[in-house]
């Protein structure tokens, strides 16, 4: 079977990226109605940091990371690395130190891997940002093919080169090239409704009323007692 690098993807504006940036990941991922996160298993290994950009997607065999060397060379500054495995459940320590510092040189700003990553206190130091399955010294080959920038299964999302990942401490969201405009768009919207719940917060307007959430507590039968001895089964 052919693999493919391909070696042009379209990214998103600067402006779109800029706009997006004053976002997070809950908010996106709740204006794409709730579409778009990948699985919980992705951490960060350094809290406080947040990339938003263009995805570069690797497919790597199990314990072989030819495909991310591979795919440094189409990069491009400000892009994301999206790394995967063809099985979906490889854990090996697929990058590191050096690869890091080879990113680092691209301009590349961060790492999105569904596998493992390991010289992990020395990216802290390099404060490279790095959202990853494990922790695992687990070395690799470089001897086997696969593909860059074709779709890629990551963390249960289908992730093709140029569409844009957000990733924060609250996880690591995908949103298709077609829909940025749409998703920005219900996510400024979320934003402004937002703001309007936090007026009423500070106003001293309980959530059950502003949000009326009294008549769900009648459907649902639910009932106020003043004491627990009033419970009637």
């Amino acid at each position: 079977m052919k693999k493919y690098i391909v070696k042009n993807i379209p990214r998103p504006s600067k402006d779109m990226l800029d706009a997006y940036r004053s976002l997070d990941v809950s908010t996106v991922y709740e204006a794409q109605e709730k579409t778009g996160l990948m699985l919980p298993y992705l951490r960060p290994i350094s809290p406080g940091q947040k990339i938003v950009g263009p995805a570069v997607t690797v497919i790597c065999p199990p314990e072989d990371n030819l495909m991310v060397h591979a795919a440094i060379e189409v990069c491009q500054p400000g892009d994301i690395l999206v790394i995967t495995t063809t099985t979906g459940n490889y854990i090996g320590g697929m990058i590191g130190e050096l690869i890091v510092t080879a990113l680092i040189k691209r301009g590349i700003q961060g790492v999105v891997i569904d596998s493992a990553t390991r010289d992990v206190e020395r990216l802290r130091e390099l404060g490279f940002p790095v959202w990853t399955r494990e922790i695992y010294s687990n070395g690799t080959f470089k001897r086997k093919g696969g593909w860059v920038n074709t779709p890629a299964n990551c963390a249960g999302q289908i992730v093709r080169g140029g569409d844009l990942i957000m990733a924060d401490e609250d996880g690591v969201v995908v949103v298709k090239t077609e829909n940025l405009a749409a998703t920005l768009e219900s996510a400024n919207k979320r934003m402004e409704k937002e703001a309007g719940v936090k007026e009423k917060i500070a106003a001293g307007i309980l959530s059950m009323d502003f949000h009326d959430l009294r008549g769900i507590l009648k459907e649902q039968d639910v009932v106020y007692v003043d004491n627990i001895t009033d419970i009637k089964e």
